[in-house]
């Protein structure tokens, strides 16, 4: 149920197509330590996310994509909100805002723009199209710092099936 005021759902959505007409972050990322692509057969939302990593911290993160406005500009705020923060606080925002999505319990503050997406939650169907970002860029810091982060044979079925759970 959306409690949110028409004036705030019209200043989300403004939000949501500003990143998705203007994304932060876009292109490609030379000497990346990763680069891994999710793909959504369902709707044909293609991301690819590029990080550089150095001592524990994700130094810069790069997407090239093509997808609906959700998926876009998700991976645009998504690009934002990590960008310099260490890998383990980047492994916690991306649980944080999977179980933000999917309606449980959530440790993170959302704030900013990453709050216009919380509405998604209310279309089931588009879930999928604003988690693929981040189910990629947790693809990509695993392969770049070969570690595991907490649901990882989920969070590739994601990836690969576009999301679902």
């Amino acid at each position: 149920m959306n409690k949110n005021t028409p004036a705030l759902d019209a200043l989300y959505r403004e939000v949501i197509l500003d990143h998705h007409r203007h994304p932060r972050n876009f292109g490609a990322l030379e000497g990346a330590d990763a680069v891994v692509e999710g793909y959504n057969p369902l709707c044909g939302d293609r991301v690819e996310l590029a990080v550089k990593i150095q001592n524990h911290q994700l130094l810069d993160c790069r997407f090239k994509g093509e997808g609906c406005s959700i998926c876009m500009a998700s991976a645009s705020m998504m690009t934002e909100e990590v960008l310099g923060k260490p890998v383990k606080d980047v492994n916690e925002i991306i649980e944080g805002f999977r179980a933000l999505l999917k309606g449980e319990e959530c440790p993170l503050a959302v704030e900013g723009d990453l709050e216009s997406l919380v509405g998604v939650r209310n279309f089931p169907v588009r879930i999928k199209c604003a988690l693929l970002p981040w189910t990629t860029l947790n693809d990509a810091v695993q392969k770049a710092t070969g570690e595991s982060s907490t649901g990882g044979s989920e969070k590739k079925e994601e990836k690969v099936s576009g999301g679902q759970s």
